[in-house]
């Protein structure tokens, strides 16, 4: 990991402007998308996939589905009973973990729901809140697979009272969702899943197929044809957010130990090349401790070749004079997960102002959140933390508020709307209200 000194070294790193669209592609990506699509841009290629499947709906699911991923399918949609059997074809421990981590994300959901309709209620009669209709989970998949994202956007959008909640997964190479995918679905109460990734997924739920039902929101993370898609369907549907690559922010002092942070550092490098991770430290011998340790975990992983190659081009270790200093520039950057390893960090919480999820406590670590916490694990990244949350109940629910024109409120209220409708120059406005007087 590249080591820096001082404060404005590491702000020079750590300030960023850059959308969460800006991916780099990788040579051999271009080459790939040169020889299938004649272009190196995945912009064009998406917009092109979307517009297709947007004209001829499940065909060209069918067609990109087997020109991408190399694999005909023989249905879109999952069978109702695939799906309530699942379980049955996983380990018995996966499947109570998998139990298990469902009714901690459900648990905090009811409460932070129950919390948010308590204050609309008190609001009085002004606003209604209502569940959107039908939601779209894309949870990534085809070389790996990932329950924990179903469950995670899924169950709060179930927990919300959305009316239909759908899954969009990749096909592994036998052409089939995994099993523990499907488990998960049938853990977290999904209705329908179909068997299709990508860019085609998307478009998929934005437009509609014949197979596949339009939906109100889409959720959920992935590479960035999944992202650009979402991008581009913004308006016909809403989305969660454009999330990018994982990152972490490690803030450590003299307290913590160089083997927890390594690890911690390592589990963000090997989610793929483009991850992210960053240690701030006001111990320069930490600092030190920290790099021979990641060298020397780095070897023990089954994911090596990623890791180094993430922690090559985007790790970085920032020696600062002082933990006021490092919270600074992890405002600066915003993270996705900020990882508090000091003491007192309780103390410094009200001066976070930036972050997607803060971890702290006796055991701070990112892992605890990605699985079992509780609150969502779909999260702001790329520094979209300065404005956007975490995927919570509030994203499922739409308001429409309440105006009763009363007798009283016309004669008071009424003059003042004709002032400022005339100071406008929309008569029409100023009669409705004038006609009524």
């Amino acid at each position: 990991m590249k080591i820096v000194n001082g404060f404005n070294e590491a702000k020079a790193l750590l300030s960023r402007q850059v959308a969460s669209a800006d991916y780099i592609i990788s040579p051999s990506m271009k080459s790939r998308l040169l020889d299938m699509f004649g272009t190196e841009d995945p912009e064009q290629v998406v917009k092109r996939i979307v517009n297709d499947v947007r004209k001829n709906g499940d065909n060209s699911i069918l067609e990109y589905t087997s020109k991408i991923d190399k694999i005909k399918l023989h249905a879109i949609e999952v069978s109702k009973r695939e799906i309530s059997e699942a379980h049955y074809q996983i380990d018995g421990d996966l499947l109570q973990a998998l139990e298990i981590a469902a009714e901690q994300v459900r648990s905090f959901h009811i409460t932070q729901r129950d919390g948010l309709l308590s204050g609309i209620a008190n609001m009085g009669k002004g606003t209604i809140a209502r569940p959107l209709n039908r939601v779209g989970v894309y949870a990534p998949g085809g070389t790996a697979s990932y329950p924990s994202t179903v469950l995670m956007t899924a169950i709060p959008a179930r927990v919300a009272g959305v009316k239909q909640v759908i899954l969009v997964t990749p096909p592994g190479k036998d052409g089939k969702v995994p099993p523990v995918t499907l488990a998960a679905a049938h853990i977290a109460d999904v209705d329908n899943v179909y068997c299709i990734g990508g860019a085609q997924a998307i478009a998929a739920l934005a437009y509609g197929t014949e197979t596949v039902p339009g939906v109100d929101k889409i959720c959920g993370p992935g590479n960035i044809f999944v992202m650009l898609a979402k991008k581009l369907v913004y308006g016909v549907v809403d989305i969660d957010g454009l999330q990018g690559p994982s990152e972490v922010v490690i803030i450590a002092d003299i307290k913590a130990k160089a083997r927890y942070v390594a690890a911690e550092v390592l589990a963000q490098a090997e989610h793929d090349t483009l991850a992210s991770v960053t240690v701030l430290t006001d111990s320069p011998s930490l600092a030190a401790a920290i790099n021979r340790e990641v060298e020397n975990q780095l070897l023990e992983l089954n994911r090596t070749k990623i890791a180094s190659e993430s922690l090559a081009n985007n790790g970085v270790i920032a020696i600062v004079d002082s933990i006021d200093e490092a919270i600074e520039l992890s405002n600066i950057y915003a993270p996705e997960h900020l990882c508090l390893d000091m003491k007192n960090a309780e103390s410094y919480l009200n001066k976070i102002t930036n972050a997607g999820c803060i971890f702290y406590g006796y055991a701070p670590t990112v892992a605890m959140g990605d699985y079992v916490a509780g609150p969502s694990h779909a999260l702001p990244t790329g520094g979209t933390a300065r404005f956007g949350s975490p995927l919570n109940i509030s994203d499922f629910i739409k308001y429409t508020n309440l105006v009763k024109v009363s007798k009283d409120s016309l004669e008071k209220l009424g003059p003042v709307a004709m002032t400022i409708a005339k100071a406008e120059g929309l008569q029409a406005h100023w009669r409705t209200i004038d006609i009524r007087l």
